[in-house]
């Protein structure tokens, strides 16, 4: 399977912080799954931390560190995401969360998140 991690998803993953459940946590430990994080995720913890509404167990420049000792590959944002963002109903209005939402309905992967609205949109949610 083919798996986009949530913003927090991945934070509570890599901090091993039990809010995360235990189906994600063993979806994304699954060696035959490929796992995901979206660009656009790591520019939201930037912005966050920056803010000081996010604190992680480490530096912010150990994230690609995280990424890839996790085995996580880093999904960029492209034109088709983009343009399917334009044309998806205001279920959600974080535009972050709309943006994972495109590239997982695009890319058609599924997506773990705890986030309830995401189960409004045609894509795969697993939590």
């Amino acid at each position: 399977m083919r798996l986009l991690l949530d913003t927090h998803t991945f934070i509570w993953f890599i901090n091993g912080d039990k809010c995360l459940s235990v189906k994600a946590r063993k979806e994304i430990s699954k060696s035959s799954n490929s796992k995901f994080i979206s660009i656009a995720s790591i520019w939201e913890m930037a912005i966050k931390i920056s803010l000081g509404k996010l604190k992680i167990n480490y530096p912010f420049k150990e994230v690609f560190l995280q990424i890839q000792e996790n085995g996580f590959e880093i999904l960029p944002v492209i034109f088709e995401h983009t343009d399917l963002v334009s044309q998806l109903e205001f279920h959600h209005r974080d535009p972050f969360d709309r943006l994972l939402i495109a590239q997982a309905i695009w890319e058609k992967m599924i997506i773990i998140s705890k986030d309830e609205k995401f189960c409004n949109y045609p894509v795969k949610v697993t939590w």
